[in-house]
């Protein structure tokens, strides 16, 4: 059986943490379950004027609070912003306002809804590989992939960490290609100090339940300028611009009122939930770090992430399990995980003949079979990172028993 060599993990000693994982027959470190991830979200009392003042006045879309939310979330990204039913239809109307045609060059490690809004507009993914320390696009591969079919790039701020976006920015304009982001999980962060939401031709966001901000469900574009914000609007109403007379195929993409109230009192706490997940990483890091065969995400020391999900890569020879026993054994300790993201979107049974791969792809596919997420959400207890630590742990020193 292997033991480790060190006498203590971060102030955990090897005594204290000697009992049996529950997958061996041991006690779960969790009688219920722990969440994965919860919304954190603005009390009743504190919405139900507004949401009083919806009813009362009977207009459920297109309103004031839609306004609203639009006008504080341009002041967070420093230009203007459309409110949209979710970041999935967000990064469709992007695309199609955008006129792209042929090739989008995408990362695959992401959710699918990324490759899912190119394809919905009959664009081919064109997908490249990562970086295997931020797990974001590589630059580099983006460079390496443009041809005459490409018309955009779209990167992803993967789990809320901001992509490089100096290196994307300066070959989109070198190319002549718009720059999309996927920042599904980015709201409230910042790259260089700067705010996410601000970057490229458009940086679309979610605000669905498992995110930093919520509005239940719905999203916000960060567009380039006025022009490009006044037609997604338009696209996100049918493609009528109130006339009745359709400019253009659009979507119904509107975000309802009561969605809009919820998302503004969200901004409201965004500072403080980003502040709070960064707490909680550094608690996950600073309590795992002696703990062998687990690699954090790298984050510029000048950016700041959102951590919308803490994720870990797991080194099956150096820790003493897969990925996959790993969570099997969390599992058994009352504590649920995520495998984001496996399979990789080039993976996904429903883009067979759908796409083409620049390159090779070899960083995504280590890193696709051996990432694991941890639970997280802002209102989350230190006392309960530190039980879920407490269970890898221990799972880690008798992983020659769980493996055999």
């Amino acid at each position: 059986m292997f033991l480790p060599t060190v006498s203590c993990y971060n102030n955990y000693t090897l005594d204290s943490y000697s009992d049996k994982p529950a997958i061996l027959g041991g006690t779960s470190i969790f009688n219920e379950p722990i969440a994965f991830n919860q919304p954190t979200l603005p009390t009743y009392d504190a919405l139900s004027a507004a949401f009083a003042a919806v009813i009362a006045g009977g207009q459920l879309t297109n309103d004031v609070n839609v306004a609203r939310l639009e006008a504080k979330a341009a002041e967070l990204f420093g230009r203007p912003a459309v409110a949209v039913s979710c970041c999935t239809s967000g990064l469709i109307l992007a695309a199609k306002m955008l006129g792209l045609t042929g090739q989008v060059i995408v990362p695959s490690f992401t959710f699918f809804a990324t490759s899912h809004s190119l394809i919905w507009n009959g664009l081919e993914p064109l997908f490249v590989d990562i970086e295997p320390d931020s797990w974001n696009i590589d630059p580099q591969a983006v460079e390496a992939a443009i041809n005459p079919k490409v018309s955009a790039i779209l990167a992803v701020d993967v789990f809320g960490n901001p992509s490089h976006k100096d290196a994307l920015l300066e070959i989109s304009a070198r190319h002549g290609l718009p720059l999309i982001t996927d920042s599904a999980h980015g709201i409230g962060g910042a790259y260089k100090g700067r705010p996410i939401g601000s970057f490229g031709a458009a940086e679309v966001f979610s605000l669905s339940p498992t995110k930093v901000a919520v509005a239940g469900e719905g999203g916000l574009i960060g567009a380039d300028s006025d022009e490009l914000a006044d037609r997604l609007r338009i696209a996100r109403d049918y493609g009528n611009a109130g006339d009745y007379d359709c400019r253009f195929v659009g979507l119904n993409a509107r975000m309802p009122e009561l969605n809009a109230v919820i998302g503004l009192a969200s901004l409201g706490m965004l500072d403080d939930n980003v502040r709070r997940r960064n707490e909680l990483a550094r608690a996950y890091r600073q309590k795992l770090a002696d703990v062998p065969g687990l690699t954090w995400q790298k984050v510029d020391p000048l950016s700041l992430s959102t951590y919308k999900d803490i994720s870990v890569l797991i080194d099956p020879p150096a820790f003493g399990l897969g990925r996959d026993a790993l969570a099997s054994a969390l599992a058994a300790e009352g504590i649920p995980t995520r495998k984001y993201y496996w399979p990789p979107a080039h993976r996904q049974s429903a883009y067979a003949g759908l796409i083409s791969i620049a390159g090779d792809l070899t960083v995504t596919e280590r890193i696709s079979a051996n990432i694991l997420s941890l639970p997280v959400f802002s209102h989350m207890k230190e006392t309960d990172v530190e039980r879920v630590c407490r269970a890898v742990i221990r799972i880690h020193r008798h992983s020659a028993l769980i493996g055999a």
